[in-house]
């Protein structure tokens, strides 16, 4: 089931690729329904908080008309940052299907771990390595472009 909605958030990540953004794809899954898609806007909405992961919280809370997105999960082909993982927690998901980890700036377990710290009145479930080189590689071959 993870590999059926990883396949669709690298579909997604393909179109940031194509529109040179990014690749970075997020899917939003509630009872077993794609409720929201969406990838790294970044370029072409001129546009800091355009990451693919806010925009499918916003595509999903708009579908839901509800800010609390309890029931639902997200997959996405990168590791949140901290600002989205801020959001995934403020949205309160209930889990998280992570492809490739961003050593970096990765806010779930590579810098720090925003789901695991107890502080926070939510907790997130997650997962990772989920067709990590899928991901792994469609981030490499889009740098290693930017870079010639």
């Amino acid at each position: 089931m993870n590999e059926k909605y990883m396949k669709l958030a690298i579909k997604e990540a393909q179109k940031a690729y194509d529109e040179e953004e990014v690749p970075i794809g997020a899917v939003i899954v509630k009872d077993d329904k794609v409720i929201a898609k969406a990838h790294n806007r970044r370029e072409m909405k001129k546009q800091s908080c355009a990451h693919a992961e806010i925009l499918a919280i916003e595509k999903a809370c708009k579908k839901l008309e509800a800010w609390r997105l309890e029931n639902c999960d997200m997959y996405v082909t990168l590791e949140p940052c901290a600002m989205c993982a801020g959001a995934i927690l403020n949205a309160k998901m209930r889990n998280v299907y992570i492809g490739a980890m961003e050593p970096r700036s990765g806010a779930v377990g590579s810098k720090i771990n925003l789901f695991s710290d107890y502080r926070y009145n939510h907790e997130v479930n997650y997962e990772t390595g989920i067709l990590e080189e899928e991901c792994k590689n469609l981030m490499r071959n889009f740098f290693r472009a930017k870079r010639k």
